[in-house]
């Protein structure tokens, strides 16, 4: 299969066949979105990287708890149908830095992320992620984050953040 056959099927709402040529086996129609799950809303970013990688989602839990999600679109996929790996790694950085946003009302930037892919995510899937911070020392806060789909863990990792200024939530919730 050509790969301007292959791309006409994308447009038409199919994931292209991951290996070999004619493999109509390996097609699959991409799934309808489902509704946004219940509690979340969209994170209305307006400028920056989170305004072309989105649309993200947040769920505020009990007292400062949180979670972020997205939605496997065509544009977060690879070759294969499965959210690639960088876009995993980019809401992976967002989700878990955002616990220093959630926990001291700090902006923040990343010193190092290190993940662990466990499983993938196909393109309608709802992709959420949290985090928790380990120990912090001065303006350094080191997490451990998770990000899943349903009960399935699909990524783990360990983070270095810098808190670099005070946010004020109300006016910044992002």
């Amino acid at each position: 299969m050509s790969v301007n056959a292959v791309l006409a099927q994308g447009a038409r709402g199919l994931a292209p066949a991951p290996f070999g040529r004619n493999n109509a086996s390996m097609q699959e129609t991409i799934p309808t979105p489902a509704p946004i799950p219940d509690g979340y809303t969209l994170i209305d970013w307006t400028r920056g990287f989170g305004t072309v990688a989105g649309p993200f989602y947040e769920k505020k839990g009990p007292g400062r708890s949180y979670a972020r999600a997205f939605r496997v679109e065509p544009h977060h996929a690879n070759g294969m149908g499965n959210a690639h790996g960088g876009m995993l790694l980019t809401f992976a950085d967002m989700a878990f830095g955002h616990v220093v946003s959630a926990e001291k009302a700090m902006w923040w930037v990343t010193v190092r992320l290190s993940c662990d892919f466990l499983s993938s995510a196909r393109q309608g899937d709802w992709v959420e992620g949290n985090a928790t911070i380990l120990s912090m020392q001065d303006d350094l806060f080191s997490i451990r984050g998770r990000v899943w789909v349903g009960d399935r863990t699909i990524l783990t990792g360990q983070g270095l953040f810098k808190a670099i200024a005070p946010r004020d939530l109300e006016a910044n919730p992002r």
